[in-house]
């Protein structure tokens, strides 16, 4: 395949899923506008924005990576199955996904009380991220999956599809489910 052809391809693939992206960020941004109310009730909470939202990409890339590269090289077959690759790569991501939103509370709860910042009570930072952390990390698994396997069984290059996948469904999904943790933590709290 020459290179136009391989640039052209490449380029119709990732345009679409490219503008749902957009789309997905100014929805995400609409939500944030919502989070903001939360903000003089949870000191630190938009601290914890960017870096939730950021885990995400990292983590749920780095499974569609994996995804990705078994399903070129043949090892995962593109469906929902009982395939111990599959299986692993899954719960790894799940496990760090949750693990490093409980971090994240603890370290700005730390950094802010360095720093001598009005700072909401720990188990209100880490009850926030604990629960957003389990709702995305359950959706953007699920989500990227389906939306990879589909994708790659009608052609399309999931290496092309991850990135923005990853990052619209984290965003839309992070922030929908931050503000959801928010008005459940003050309900409980």
């Amino acid at each position: 395949m020459s290179v136009r052809r391989e640039f052209w391809s490449i380029y119709r693939e990732t345009l679409p899923i490219l503008l749902i992206a957009l789309g997905g960020g100014l929805f995400a941004g609409l939500v944030l506008e919502g989070i903001v109310e939360s903000v003089q009730r949870f000191p630190g909470l938009l601290v914890m924005v960017p870096v939730f939202l950021a885990t995400r990409g990292n983590v749920y890339g780095a499974l569609g990576g994996r995804i990705s590269s078994g399903l070129h090289q043949g090892l995962i077959e593109p469906r929902f199955s009982r395939d111990d690759r599959l299986v692993n790569a899954v719960l790894a991501s799940f496990v760090n996904g949750i693990g490093i939103s409980i971090v994240i509370g603890v370290l700005t709860w730390i950094a802010l009380l360095l720093l001598g910042w009005e700072v909401a009570a720990l188990y209100e930072l880490v009850g926030i991220m604990l629960i957003a952390g389990v709702l995305t990390s359950v959706v953007l698994i699920f989500g990227l999956l389906a939306l990879i396997f589909a994708g790659y069984k009608y052609g399309y290059d999931p290496d092309n599809l991850v990135g923005p996948i990853v990052t619209t469904l984290g965003d839309i999904f992070g922030m929908l489910f931050m503000l959801l943790s928010i008005t459940l933590v003050e309900v409980v709290v």
